[in-house]
C-alpha cells in the first residue's frame, strides 16, 4: 500500500538519519578497514593510501549513492509512492580482503615492492567491473529462472556467515559497551521506540558506545580507546584531489593469474548484486537489475582507473534500511559523507574517535534481518531450501577461521594432512569442496530443493546438470578455476539430476508432474 502520492515526495524524511547514520557506519567501517588493509598488511605508502586510494573511492561510492537515489526517486514517481527505499552501496566486503590477500600481497611478497601490488589491484578491480558489465546483459534472464527462497537462501548465508558472525565475536570481546549499543539498536529498531529527543536509533548507540568508551579510558578502567591515537590521526588532514593515471594498465600486463580469481568472482559480484535486487523487491521495490548492474561495473572500472583498488557493489541489506525508515535521502547523505572523509583524510580520526563496538550492533541487526527476510518472504515449505543454501556460505566462513588458525601457528591444512584434520573432527576436505563459490553453490542448491519440493523434477534436474558444468569448470565447489577442477562433485550433481528424472517417470499418471 502506497504511503504517500507521487507529488509528496521528499528528498529527505525523519527514517533518513537512521538509514544514514546505518549505511554510513556501514561503510566507513569498510573504508577504515580497507585503509588498515593497504597499509599494514600490503605496506603501501600512506601517500598512496590517503592521496590515490581513498579519493577515488571518494569519487566511485557517491556516483553509485547518486544514481541508487536517482532510481530510487523514478521508482517512487512512478508508482505513486513514498515509502520507496534506495539501494545501499558501498565497498564490496568480501572483494576487501581477496583483492588483498590474493592479488595484492603475494604480488608484494614476490617483488617486495608495494607499487607494483598495487597495481595488480587496480588491473584486478578493472577486471571485474568489466565481467560484471557483461553479466548486465545476462543477469535479469537468470533472475527469472531462480526462485526466491534460493536467491534469497544464499544472501542470507552470507548475512549469518559474514555480516553477523564477526561483529557478534566482536562485541562480545568488549559486552560491557557492545550490547549496551545492541539493546539501543533493537529497541529502536524492532520495538520502535522513541528515543530521547527524538534522536536515531543509530546515532544514540554510537553516542553511548563512544562516551562509554572515552568515560572509561579516561578513568583509568580501559584503554579500549587511547587519546594518543587521536592526536596523530590529524596527521593525515589535508585535501586529496583524485587523478586518473595509467597505473591500472601497468597491472594488466600481467593479466593471466588475474583472471582465475577475477572472472569466478566477477560472477560472484552480479549474482550477489542480482540476488539483492530480489531481496529489495519482496521488501517491495522493484528495481530493474540491469540498471543496477551497470552502475555496479561502471563503478569498479572507474575507481580502478583513478586509483582504487577496491570494487563497489549494492549491498546486502536493502530491507534493513527499508525498516528503520530510510528512503532516499539516506543514500545521497551517504555518498556525500563518504566524499568528505575521503578527500580530507578523516579515516584516521574517525577510527580513533568512535569506539569499533559501538558500530558492530548495526552491522549485525542488518544481518539479522536479512536472514529473517529469507524465510519471511519465502512460502513456508521451502523453508528446508533456504537452510541448504545457507550451507555453503557457512561452510566456507568455517574454513576461513580454520586456515587463519592454522596459519597463526605457522602451519596450514595440508602441511598438517587431512586424515589427521579428519580425525579430530575437523572435516577440511567437505568444507573446502561445500564452500567453494559458495554464493553460485547456494543459490544451485537452493532452486534444487525449491524444485524438489514443489514436485517439479525436471526443473530440479535442470539445476542440477547446471551445478554440474559449473562444478566442473570450478565456479563451485572448486579451490580455483579450471578444466575438470572438481569432476566428482560434477559427477554427483549429474547423478542427482538423473535420480530426479528416474523417479519422476515411476510415479502414476495421478502424479504431480513439473
Amino acid at each position: 500500500m502506497s504511503t504517500g502520492s507521487a507529488g509528496a515526495l521528499r528528498l529527505w524524511v525523519p527514517g533518513d538519519w537512521n538509514g544514514f547514520f546505518g549505511l554510513f557506519t556501514n561503510v566507513l567501517l569498510n573504508v577504515i578497514v580497507l585503509t588498515g588493509l593497504c597499509l599494514g598488511v600490503v605496506q603501501l605508502p600512506a601517500d598512496t593510501v590517503f592521496g590515490r586510494v581513498l579519493p577515488a573511492l571518494g569519487i566511485a561510492l557517491p556516483l553509485g549513492n547518486l544514481f541508487y537515489a536517482y532510481l530510487a526517486w523514478q521508482l517512487a514517481k512512478a508508482e505513486g509512492r513514498s515509502d520507496v527505499t534506495a539501494m545501499p552501496y558501498g565497498p564490496s566486503v568480501p572483494h576487501m580482503f581477496i583483492v588483498v590477500f590474493l592479488i595484492m600481497l603475494p604480488t608484494y611478497l614476490k617483488t617486495k615492492d608495494p607499487m607494483l601490488a598495487w597495481q595488480a589491484g587496480l588491473a584486478w578491480c578493472f577486471i571485474i567491473g568489466v565481467i560484471v558489465l557483461l553479466g548486465a546483459f545476462v543477469g535479469p534472464a537468470i533472475r527469472s529462472m531462480t526462485p526466491r527462497a534460493a536467491m534469497l537462501g544464499t544472501l542470507a548465508g552470507i548475512s549469518v556467515a559474514f555480516i553477523s558472525m564477526r561483529p557478534a565475536f566482536q562485541m562480545w570481546e568488549t559486552p560491557w559497551i557492545g550490547l549496551v549499543c545492541f539493546a539501543i539498536v533493537l529497541i529502536a529498531w524492532t520495538a520502535n521506540l522513541r528515543m530521547p529527543g527524538g534522536l536515531p536509533g543509530g546515532l544514540v548507540a554510537v553516542i553511548v558506545g563512544s562516551l562509554i568508551g572515552w568515560g572509561a579510558a579516561l578513568l583509568g578502567w580501559s584503554d579500549y580507546v587511547k587519546a594518543g591515537a587521536l592526536g596523530a590521526s590529524f596527521q593525515q588532514f589535508g585535501v586529496h584531489v583524485p587523478i586518473f593515471s595509467a597505473d591500472v594498465w601497468s597491472g594488466l600486463s600481467q593479466v593471466a593469474p588475474l583472471l582465475v580469481t577475477a572472472i569466478p568472482l566477477g560472477i560472484y559480484n552480479f549474482t550477489e548484486a542480482m540476488n539483492n535486487v530480489e531481496s529489495a523487491s519482496a521488501a517491495g521495490d522493484n528495481y530493474n537489475l540491469r540498471k543496477i548492474l551497470l552502475a555496479d561495473g561502471l563503478g569498479a572500472v572507474v575507481g580502478s582507473m583513478l586509483g582504487s583498488p577496491f570494487p563497489p557493489a549494492v549491498y546486502i541489506g536493502h530491507p534493513g534500511w527499508k525498516a528503520v525508515g530510510g528512503r532516499i535521502g539516506y543514500s545521497l547523505a551517504t555518498g556525500a559523507a563518504i566524499a568528505v572523509v575521503c578527500f580530507l583524510g578523516l579515516t584516521a580520526l574517525l577510527l580513533a574517535l568512535i569506539p569499533l563496538v559501538a558500530i558492530l550492533p548495526i552491522l549485525l541487526y542488518i544481518g539479522l534481518v536479512i536472514g529473517a527476510q529469507a524465510f519471511q518472504a519465502s512460502p513456508a515449505k521451502h523453508a528446508p531450501a533456504v537452510i541448504l543454501a545457507l550451507i555453503p556460505n557457512i561452510a566456507e566462513w568455517a574454513k576461513t577461521q580454520i586456515d587463519g588458525a592454522l596459519g597463526a601457528a605457522g602451519t596450514s591444512a595440508a602441511a598438517v594432512g587431512m586424515d589427521k584434520l579428519a580425525g579430530t573432527g575437523v572435516l577440511y576436505k567437505g568444507l573446502e569442496s561445500v564452500g567453494g563459490g559458495s554464493v553460485l553453490a547456494g543459490m544451485v542448491l537452493g532452486a534444487m530443493a525449491v524444485y524438489v519440493i514443489d514436485n517439479k523434477m525436471r526443473h530440479a534436474a535442470g539445476w542440477a546438470f547446471a551445478g554440474a558444468a559449473l562444478a566442473y569448470i570450478g565456479l563451485i565447489h572448486g579451490a580455483q578455476l579450471g578444466w575438470g577442477a572438481s569432476p566428482l562433485v560434477a559427477l554427483g550433481y549429474v547423478m542427482f539430476g538423473a535420480t530426479c528424472l528416474v523417479l519422476e517417470r515411476t510415479q502414476g499418471p495421478g502424479s504431480a508432474r513439473s
